[in-house]
């Protein structure tokens, strides 16, 4: 069958959205500019394909207001109709449009697992709590165990949109960041004993959490191409779980391949088996074109997919979510309501307004560009003070550095000192559970905001760790 051109799959997927009430009538869209950029496809592409949906009753312009999803009954006419939209996620072109520790309340130098505290949206994010605060009897009442449904229709759309994942928001449940997600598998799917693959080197919380179960860990080593799938299978062909990094891996900062990829989601199928993806880091790609989640990649129930606003907005929300299949809906509303009070409403609401506004695609967008420049200034200071001792060469995507290291150095050691003098630098190899994945340290750069700052702090980081 002949592919769709590009306006058609963004015209079919919108429809989609809006027959499964994933878009409600009155619901703004991304601005045509947002979503060319998210879907890194030209805005004439898209500008073409929302002229359709406009012409067609299914979206109406409001001038400088935005594009909403029509409230008229022309809207449920339409729905009716048979318009077959695509269940893969939209291709993008190739066109160029222009987790871990961190300290409550600080930021320490090349801090790991914190946004960039000076471009959080201080203003919009006070007025959308006022408006929500106005909501007293919403606000004040009991939380929702499951979570507020605004938000789960919000974050829904998103998915659908820009992950490419196919869900309803009865498959969204909302939690108390990454760490509560699992803690929800652990209550509801994963019993003691139960065999999971886990990426080694890992992101250490999840080998904590998982052991705690009672889970049997299997670490699986890691390469350039992610998760090495046949050295699971050799290991544990009938392992129950998969828990997998594919956008981001925690901590190497590969992007888990196609062929790998294919493979994983072969032997869940072929074993019954889940893949708990957390699609960690997975908003900032800032070479070539973002990858669309793991779970998009199958229609079968075999997808688990954790998300959080921890490095998109900030981990003082404590905020994420977690997408489970439908037929597991029911197990795991009863176990949130029987064993989760809920998370706090009005960060739910205020996040809710923030996406259905139209500021989240936007605020995403802003933060890409900035973190691509923060990124490459904190490259060149390290590069340009410590030189052939460190080098850099992870893809460019998420939110930390693996600067490696020689294999006699000690990258415990030089994490200590840098700790020690205030910076929030971590060593890669602790990381590791069986498998050596060599020396290096874990920097965040997102707080690195000039130039200058970022060669002080080089500077200073050489003088902390390297004494003469």
């Amino acid at each position: 069958m002949e592919r769709q051109s590009l306006y058609k799959q963004v015209y079919s997927r919108i429809v989609s959205l809006i027959s499964q009430e994933a878009l409600t009538p009155g619901q703004r869209v991304p601005s045509i500019r947002s979503l060319a950029s998210e879907l890194r496809l030209s805005r004439n592409t898209v500008e073409i394909a929302y002229s359709m949906l406009i012409s067609d009753g299914y979206l109406e312009a409001r001038g400088q207001a935005g594009t909403f999803v029509s409230r008229t009954h022309a809207i449920r006419r339409l729905m009716g109709k048979s318009i077959t939209a695509t269940q893969t996620p939209i291709k993008k072109s190739n066109h160029n449009s222009s987790r871990d520790e961190t300290a409550a309340g600080t930021s320490l130098g090349y801090q790991l697992g914190l946004p960039a505290l000076d471009l959080f949206p201080h203003k919009l994010w006070s007025s959308l709590s006022s408006r929500q605060m106005k909501l007293q009897s919403k606000m004040l009442s009991y939380p929702t165990p499951s979570g507020y449904p605004p938000l789960r229709e919000s974050i829904c759309a998103y998915l659908q949109l820009s992950r490419g994942v196919d869900c309803s928001s009865e498959q969204v449940f909302i939690t108390a960041g990454y760490q509560g997600a699992l803690n929800l598998l652990g209550r509801t799917l994963i019993k003691h004993s139960d065999e999971v693959w886990i990426e080694d080197p890992c992101f250490p919380p999840s080998r904590h959490l998982l052991r705690q179960m009672g889970a049997r860990l299997v670490p699986v080593s890691v390469d350039k191409e992610g998760i090495r799938v046949d050295d699971g299978k050799a290991r544990a062909a009938r392992a129950k779980f998969a828990l997998v990094t594919p956008a981001h891996q925690s901590p190497l900062g590969v992007t888990l391949s196609l062929k790998r990829r294919l493979d994983l989601v072969a032997w869940a199928n072929d074993n019954n088996a889940y893949i708990i993806e957390d699609d960690y880091d997975s908003e900032y790609c800032y070479e070539g074109r973002r990858v669309p989640a793991l779970a998009s990649l199958t229609s079968h129930g075999d997808f688990l997919y954790l998300g959080t606003f921890s490095k998109v907005l900030s981990p003082s929300l404590r905020l994420g979510y977690l997408v489970v299949p439908k037929n597991l809906i029911t197990v795991f509303d009863d176990a949130c309501h029987q064993l989760n009070g809920g998370c706090p409403i009005l960060s739910q609401g205020v996040i809710a307004d923030f996406m259905q506004g139209g500021y989240f695609a936007r605020h995403l967008r802003k933060m890409r560009t900035a973190y691509a420049q923060r990124r490459e200034m904190v490259i060149e200071s390290l590069t340009a003070e410590f030189g052939s001792r460190i080098n850099f060469n992870t893809p460019a995507t998420g939110l930390h550095l693996l600067a490696r290291l020689a294999p006699d150095e000690n990258d415990q050691l030089l994490a200590k000192r840098a700790r020690d003098n205030g910076f929030g630098i971590a060593a890669l190899s602790p990381r590791s559970i069986e498998h050596d994945c060599g020396k290096g340290l874990l920097l965040g750069f997102a707080n690195v905001a000039t130039p200058q700052q970022a060669a002080s702090m080089a500077r200073r980081l050489h003088q902390s760790i390297l004494p003469s």
